[in-house]
């Protein structure tokens, strides 16, 4: 009997060990993660670091590729979440602006100055507004996992310096191809232009547009004081989270334990990434700001007074947009900046 029993133990070890290696086996050799950039700006680290964990913490039975550029989309990146839900692409480290066009409620981040400072994004994306956003989007059709960063978004431009909303107006911008940037802008009574990034570097260079919209980690990587951009306003009108998301039919083929592995990774991905997209921002450190200023490039910093006009002037548009994105969502996320 007690024979039998340990055949018993024995083969349920065995056969347990076989249906372990059969679902490694079924995994791909490769799993495609789409990206806007690349390293080494802080969105493409981010994805770059969430690879590197996630094979070694796997021992190499997950093996992610990071495809930059929304290659996957043919550079259009407002499609990448539709992508993502259709299994066009398995993963992603992807901007709630590219794809507020599919899901609204991610257009919270974009409400204009929302967000007063680092401690009230913290508040959103780590708390109950964090939540609800992850539910939104495991409902339309993906699985989140983690959030990371690209940062607070500054206006820059080749023609003047931005102290007001009348020193905006005229001004040919590029904006991203969300509709409330439109409606921002507009209402400060520049001339805003969507397009993709790809096409707005070269429209900087020949001066079709006269300046654009970008955390300061974009402006210095690409060295934009060399397209003309030699004016910087920092505002902090806007942020723009990313977030760690799976196409469903991919998580379901991991095992529970994998799944944890993955998403532990993006977790820690995405806090490394947001200390690279802050460092040299913060109050205790301006060396990203310091840097810009050598290459000759003014950067106005808006006091109290001069952000309220921006406030006052984009207002109709934040109502506007908060009866679009949900009254009871923006409430939430009104409260948690508050009590942050």
């Amino acid at each position: 009997m007690k024979l039998l029993k340990t055949m018993i133990t024995a083969g349920a070890a065995v056969a347990t060990l076989g249906v372990g290696a059969a679902m490694a086996q079924d995994y791909k050799p490769e799993y495609r993660v789409s990206t806007v950039v690349p390293a080494p700006f802080p969105w493409g680290i981010a994805a770059e670091k969430w690879a590197e964990l996630t094979a070694e913490r796997t021992e190499g039975r997950i093996n992610l590729k990071v495809y930059p550029g929304v290659q996957l989309v043919q550079g259009d990146q407002t499609r990448e979440f539709t992508a993502i839900r259709q299994g066009v692409i398995d993963m992603a480290v992807g901007s709630t602006i590219n794809w507020s066009p599919q899901i609204t409620e991610l257009n919270l981040f974009s409400l204009p100055f929302l967000m007063p400072d680092y401690a009230a994004l913290d508040s959103l994306t780590q708390g109950p507004v964090g939540e609800k956003i992850f539910e939104i989007i495991e409902s339309k059709g993906a699985v989140p996992l983690a959030w990371a960063e690209n940062g607070f978004r500054e206006v820059t431009n080749s023609k003047t310096a931005i102290r007001t909303p009348e020193d905006m107006k005229g001004l040919k911008l590029r904006v991203v191809g969300s509709p409330i940037y439109n409606d921002m802008f507009t209402a400060m009574g520049a001339n805003p232009t969507q397009m993709s990034w790809a096409d707005a570097q070269p429209a900087l260079t020949t001066g079709a547009v006269d300046g654009q919209e970008n955390p300061l980690t974009i402006y210095t990587v690409l060295n934009m004081h060399e397209l003309g951009q030699t004016n910087v306003t920092l505002w902090g009108y806007v942020a723009d989270p990313l977030i760690f998301v799976v196409n469903p039919e991919v998580w379901e083929s991991f095992t529970p334990e994998d799944q944890e592995i993955l998403r532990q990774a993006a977790v820690d991905a995405g806090a490394f990434g947001i200390d690279v997209a802050r460092k040299g921002l913060t109050d205790g450190d301006q060396s990203v700001i310091e840097e810009i200023k050598g290459h000759g490039v003014e950067v106005i910093t808006l006091t109290d007074e001069e952000r309220q006009a921006f406030v006052d002037v984009t207002r109709p548009v934040y109502d506007s947009w908060k009866e679009k994105i949900g009254p009871d969502l923006v409430d939430m996320a009104e409260q948690s900046i508050a009590n942050r």
